[in-house]
This record gives C-alpha cells, structure tokens and sequence, in this order.
C-alpha cells in the first residue's frame, strides 16, 4: 500500500506542473477543519476538450502530511458541430486513516465512466454550461450504474466575479442508501487574472459515509496560471 501511495504522489507531482490553476481551501464544515488543495485543468482543442483535477487533504484528524488524494480525468470529443460530446472519464484516489500509532492506506473503489456531454458557451464565453449523461462501471461495487453531472460557470462585473461549480448524482450501493448526491458551488472575486479569493459550499447527500445531508464551507485563494 506504501507502494501505491508514492506511486500517487509522484502522479500528482507531474499534474501539477501542467496544472492550470492551484486552490487552497480551508475546511470549517463540521469535524473538519482541515486544508484541501486543488489542482485543475481544462484543455480545449480541435477535437474536444481534456479536464482534469486532483484534491489532496492535509493534516486530518491529527494525521500529519497528505491524508487523502483523489482525482478525476475525463476527455471530451466534439461530435461534429453540434453541441453534443461523446465523453470518458476516470476517478480513483486513496486515503489513510491512524489506528494507534500505525497508519493505514485505502485505495477508493476505481470509477470508469462514458456516456455524452450536452455543451453550452454564450458568445463570450461569459457564462454556459454543460450537462453528462453517464454509464458508471465501479469496481467491486457495480458493474453498472449512471450518473448525472451538472457543471456551470459564470463571469460577472466584467470577470471581476466568478460563479462556478458542479453537481453529481449517481447511484453508489452504501451503508447509508443507495444514491448519492454532491454539489460544490464556488464564488471568486478575481483580483487580476491570477489572484482570486473565495469560498467553495459542498453540500452533500449520503457521501463518503455521511448519513444524509451535510454542508461544508470552505474559505480560499487561487492562483491561476
């Protein structure tokens, strides 16, 4: 499991240095009180776009150093010039946890997912908006399942504002039910094109072993590259 964990890092190191943007988040949700970093890219091209992003946690529970990293890769293709998207998408990360004085790595159940993206940008690309209908493959857990994905953004007061985020539905077979929902919606003030300071709300329903609804705000910055 050691292994695993280094083989992670080193992953996560050689994102970052492609990485199009850096978020640092404070947690105050309730038992949390942690920092998360963010690593985010989005990537357009002539045939689609690729986004990535990789979340690592520090510091919990005591624990020192990283004890969680996760990340999500999807790659879109542009299905002639229509607004539709054929779409593929890889999630998987591990987390650690300290029973007296050993500590433990668990690797999160691998998620592969395909399925078609609807796209909208207004002709600024002010604002807009794209929606995912998705087949969900989830190892040792189904075989098959779906989610739905909600993602948005929107510049405001000639960009000094940014509204941003995403929303996931799927179904997950838990101790706590059988669907899940997250959403994280994030307001910027953009100080210039690469300082930005703000706040991410996750709000939740049945997640990472939490029974029903929770609400977790964050305080942050951002460094765009």
């Amino acid at each position: 499991m050691k292994k695993l964990f280094i083989l992670m890092m080193a992953l996560v190191l050689s994102i970052a240095l492609n990485a199009q943007n850096l978020q640092v988040h404070y947690d105050f949700g309730k038992d949390r009180g942690y920092i998360t970093s963010t690593l985010e890219m989005f990537r357009p091209d002539k045939l689609g776009s690729t986004f990535f992003f990789v979340d690592m946690n520090y510091h919990v529970d005591g624990q020192k150093g990283v004890n969680l990293a996760y990340w999500e890769i999807a790659r879109e293709f542009n299905i002639g010039k229509t607004p539709l998207a054929a779409h593929i998408e890889y999630n998987g990360g591990l987390f650690s946890y300290k029973v007296a004085e050993n500590s433990y790595g668990v690797p999160f159940h691998d998620a592969g997912l395909l399925g078609i993206d609807y796209i909208y940008n207004n002709n600024d690309f002010s604002r807009g908006f794209t929606l995912q209908l998705l087949y969900k493959y989830i190892k040792d857990v189904h075989d098959v399942s779906f989610q739905i994905t909600g993602v948005w953004y929107m510049h405001m007061l000639n960009r000094k504002l940014t509204f941003s985020g995403f929303a996931d539905f799927w179904k997950e077979e838990t101790i706590n039910g059988n669907y899940i929902f997250l959403t994280e919606p994030q307001l910027w003030y953009n100080f210039n094109k690469t300082i930005s300071v703000g706040s991410e709300v996750e709000m939740s329903v049945n997640f990472a072993g939490q029974d029903g609804f929770k609400i977790c705000p964050t305080a942050a910055v951002k460094w765009t590259f």
